[in-house]
């Protein structure tokens, strides 16, 4: 990917940008928080110097960039996606307006098999090339860090292959990319009488091929009624535990199995989906610190009407994250400023709530916060430069804003 024209890298470089209002979110967007014509020193890719008034001498020889008075925030983190994968679904949707359920789908060959099947039959190389043309969009809204799932894979050669690919992403390109080991996904084909076995495949085989080739940061799990069951979804996640590797998971989208205690048992760093999630489930979070990651789009486009608990949330303090869920199959939508836009109006989030969601919030979701997320001295520079009146505009209005400037 070439870097685009609105994009610096800050790395080995020395920046200093004045004339620029600034949102650093590390608390919220009330004028209180924010900071009205300043200026902010960037060296070596860190931010080390940030405020308002004359600034200290020493950042006069950096390069001069004048933000023109708009507004700075942190780059936006996509906490949540499955941005590698072969073929199309489209088909698939226009089945279901049809009236096809998801069982003629199936039967037909869609669904969830139908991705693997082309994920399997895709060579690295093209999944790459298909993943580098995705991962530029999301450059394109702001977006400086993004994480990518395997689980379309579903054997050890096809999870591997798409774990590179994710890693080859981010080693190649502009955008910083958390890679997350979803082996237990769905059932392949070959396992569909025998789960447990394929559990065993991927715990005692898959799971430590990941970890010694050093692809993964993180183990999800699909904790469903349609996917894994708690035990199975237990021995998965501890076993990424025994392997230092932290953990996630998808529980709570279609019926509540009590997936977000067990993840919350285990220091998860987040749960995700969540919209059966009970007030149990809330207060395990609260004694853990997981993130709630909300998935807005897959619960629009697959019609949901059970929404997230967003109240039981904000009673018991539990950071809400927001996510695209960018997917083939629930949720083929490539944006994070439409997911600020859903959050606010279907779950009926603030606008502060939802920014720091995909900033602040989503760095905890992949356990980043100590890097990047906010604007602060000791982060690292991943910011986006706005021409708009105040930081709520970017829930507000869709499909006009684009970052004048991003630094990464």
């Amino acid at each position: 990917m070439q870097h685009p024209d609105f994009l610096i890298d800050s790395q080995d470089k020395s920046l200093f940008i004045h004339n620029v209002n600034i949102a650093p979110l590390s608390k919220g967007i009330t004028d209180d928080d924010l900071l009205y014509n300043a200026s902010i020193a960037i060296e070596n890719g860190d931010i080390v110097w940030l405020g308002k008034g004359k600034p200290p001498e020493q950042y006069s020889s950096f390069e001069q960039i004048d933000g023109s008075n708009q507004w700075l925030l942190p780059a936006f983190i996509d906490c949540h996606t499955h941005l590698v994968f072969a073929g199309s679904r489209a088909h698939e949707f226009e089945m279901r307006l049809t009236g096809k359920s998801y069982e003629e789908i199936a039967n037909a060959g869609g669904g969830i098999v139908s991705t693997v099947r082309a994920t399997r039959e895709a060579s690295e190389q093209e999944l790459y090339e298909l993943t580098t043309k995705r991962a530029f969009k999301w450059l394109a809204q702001g977006v400086a860090t993004i994480e990518i799932k395997s689980g379309y894979g579903l054997d050890i050669e096809s999870e591997l292959k798409m774990l590179r690919v994710a890693r080859r992403i981010g080693r190649d390109n502009a955008i910083d990319v958390a890679t997350t080991f979803l082996g237990a996904h769905a059932l392949p084909p070959e396992y569909k009488e025998n789960p447990d076995a394929y559990i065993d495949l991927v715990c005692e085989e898959m799971l430590p091929a990941a970890a010694q080739e050093e692809l993964v940061d993180a183990v999800d799990v699909f904790c469903e009624s349609i996917g894994f069951d708690l035990a199975q979804t237990k021995r998965v996640l501890s076993k990424a535990k025994s392997l230092n590797l932290e953990v996630k998971a998808h529980v709570e989208q279609l019926s509540n199995l009590g997936g977000s205690e067990l993840a919350a048992k285990l220091n998860a760093l987040s749960v995700d989906h969540v919209e059966y999630l009970d007030e149990a489930g809330v207060k395990a979070l609260a004694l853990s610190g997981t993130v709630a990651t909300l998935l807005p789009g897959a619960f629009y486009f697959l019609k949901e009407t059970q929404k997230p608990p967003v109240q039981l949330l904000r009673q018991y303090n539990i950071p809400m994250a927001i996510a695209t869920d960018f997917n083939p199959g629930s949720s083929p939508i490539a944006s994070v400023q439409l997911m600020l836009n859903m959050a606010c109006t279907f779950f009926a989030l603030t606008p502060e709530e939802a920014l720091l969601g995909v900033t602040k919030h989503a760095a905890q979701a992949l356990g980043k916060e100590h890097s990047i997320g906010t604007i602060e001295v000791g982060k690292r520079a991943k910011l986006a430069l706005w021409d708009i009146e105040h930081p709520r505009h970017l829930c507000y209005e869709f499909g006009i804003s684009q970052p004048e400037l991003m630094i990464v």
